[in-house]
């Protein structure tokens, strides 16, 4: 006769439904190995999902254990679901791993809760052996790096990608451990580093291309720890990858000519890389142990940019120990000149247990109690700085990371305008009009801007700018705020004077047969020189006309494609 297993449920509370937990595919699989008697059933959950659905989701069956991977974003509903699991199920054991167990087992008490602290692969095996015999202990703990033979195993199984991942992003990592001790992280204490084998990693790669997902989300908290590695892994991508966008987080002192020679033969929207800039003032990276240069930063992210095939992420973070408003304005300069495509300004978390928390005294920080821990104040900027700086983030938010202004952004950079103040004075047109209490459509955006371009002595180009970004996202008409200033001829007049004057058949753009829905279907604009300049084609003497199409460019943001007639 088979024998009974008990059941355990191993839940994963996402940020959104594309993302996937990765902790769940290690924590069954290492349960299976140690504990075949036991049987682990996946569940994964998001933040927005209904709370009293979940707990009655959880609580169904007679489930022995629940195990939770708790982190900074969903801790507080792990906490609540937690205690209200124990109301349901009293004999059923909550078991919490992952970034903030330690914070939760402190909250929620070891009469039903017990932790594990650490990798699981690297746990005790005595917690397999209290887990089969129902004589969990409050807490167990877990070192990869102190394995006597380091290695992790491969996550996943084919069943996985037609039920738990269909849909959703793979989160694969192909290293352990973080070259890095920034203060502010939670590997600050750990400076040792595992790499797989490439052949290992390879292999790994193909039976997860054979699903071909929308998106790999390498973890590697530093991918391009190995130059030579990173590269040969990309090269492996790139020729077996697919349609599939990979993303890295990568260090901006780490590339190799190798490497920037590579990139520069990829087709757009393979590569995805979150590059950590964090500050440029020596003051502060220092004081939080991170050592890079923002020169060679600079150089990187410039390059990088300019190859046009690769969508940049760069992070800043507010906050940071001798970080002035000044030194800040700076650091956010020096960034938005580098191109990135999306600047993600988030606000310093004082993680438990981390140096910084520790420090917090002498730095003068006060910060919130709850996760995600966001800093209120520190010695160098009070409350009321750190909230206007917030608010100036936000505008970034809205405003640059998305792909509504590209044209823009690239004539501010290239006419070397401080970024700071661009934004600065955004940032009082925002709050002068209730921005951040309303929704922010792209017309509401479009709007402000051309307000706030009324301002300048450049303002009729910008508004041109505007238009030709409005144009590209696919619109076919102009919004109320781009049709104030005049134009150089109305679209409707430069239409009909085309469908006059133009032949039966232009190479590239039309034939006969289909002359018609050519003018049907493509939006007519004359623009300056200058402008023209701007945009990036070559300018006549007069005016110049741009024909903006229905097709969209194969390239990084699909924009439509454009002529010029």
């Amino acid at each position: 006769m088979e024998k009974f297993k008990e059941h355990i449920k191993i839940v994963g509370i996402n940020a959104r439904y594309t993302h996937s937990c990765l902790a769940l595919f290690y924590v069954r699989n290492e349960l299976e190995k140690n504990c075949p008697d036991l049987e682990g059933e996946l569940c994964q959950f998001t933040i927005n999902d209904n709370y009293y659905e979940m707990v009655i989701r959880l609580s169904a069956g007679s489930s022995r254990y629940i195990f939770f991977s708790a982190a900074i974003w969903n801790s507080s509903l792990i906490e609540k679901l937690a205690r209200d699991l124990c109301l349901c199920l009293p004999h059923c054991r909550i078991v919490i791993g992952g970034p903030q167990a330690d914070v939760l087992a402190k909250r929620l008490g070891s009469d039903n809760c017990t932790t594990v602290l650490g990798e699981i692969e690297g746990v005790e095996t005595s917690f397999y052996r209290d887990l089969e015999e129902g004589t969990l202990q409050p807490r167990y703990v877990g070192s990869f790096f102190s394995l006597p033979k380091r290695t992790f195993d491969y996550p996943y199984r084919t069943s996985d990608f037609v039920g738990h991942l269909q849909n959703r992003h793979i989160y694969y990592e192909s290293s352990k451990g973080c070259p890095f001790s920034c203060s502010y992280c939670l590997s600050a204490a750990e400076k040792r580093m595992y790499h797989k084998e490439i052949a290992a990693v390879e292999k790994e790669l193909r039976d997860i291309l054979a699903h071909r997902p929308k998106v790999v989300r390498f973890i590697d908290r530093t991918f391009n720890d190995r130059p030579d590695r990173a590269l040969a892994i990309w090269q492996f991508l790139a020729a077996e990858g697919g349609d599939t966008l990979f993303h890295f987080e990568m260090a901006p002192d780490r590339f190799t000519e190798e490497m920037f020679a590579f990139l520069a033969t990829l087709r757009p929207d393979r590569f995805q890389f979150e590059l950590g800039i964090q500050s440029t003032n020596p003051d502060t990276l220092q004081a939080v142990n991170r050592r890079v240069d923002p020169v060679e930063a600079e150089d990187t992210v410039a390059r990088l940019a300019a190859l046009g095939n690769i969508h940049l992420h760069v992070d800043l973070i507010l906050g940071l120990p001798f970080e002035t408003k000044e030194t800040f304005a700076e650091s956010f300069r020096a960034v938005f000149a580098m191109g990135a495509h999306y600047i993600q300004m988030g606000l310093l978390k004082i993680l438990p247990d981390t140096p910084i928390s520790h420090e917090a005294g002498d730095y003068g920080y006060r910060h919130c109690s709850e996760p995600p821990y966001a800093v209120l104040q520190n010695r160098w900027l009070d409350h009321a700085t750190l909230s206007e700086l917030y608010w100036f983030s936000e505008v970034v938010e809205k405003f640059v990371n998305n792909r509504y202004f590209v044209t823009l952004w690239r004539y501010l950079r290239r006419r070397r305008e401080n970024g700071f103040d661009f934004f600065k004075r955004l940032l009082a047109f925002c709050n002068d009009r209730n921005f951040f209490q309303l929704a922010a459509t792209q017309e509401f955006l479009c709007t402000l801007l051309v307000q706030l371009a009324a301002e300048r002595d450049d303002g009729k180009l910008i508004i041109e700018l505007l238009r030709y970004d409005w144009l590209r996202c696919g619109f076919r008409f102009l919004p109320d705020c781009l049709l104030q200033e005049g134009f150089l001829e109305p679209p409707e007049a430069t239409r009909s004077a085309l469908y006059q004057s133009l032949p039966e058949e232009l190479a590239g753009a039309y034939s006969p047969a289909n002359r018609n829905h050519f003018f049907r279907k493509s939006f007519f604009l004359r623009v300056s020189p200058e402008a023209t300049r701007e945009i990036g084609f070559v300018a006549t003497a007069g005016t110049n006309c741009l024909c903006i199409l229905g097709e969209r460019e194969d390239e990084l943001f699909g924009f439509c494609k454009v002529l010029v007639l």
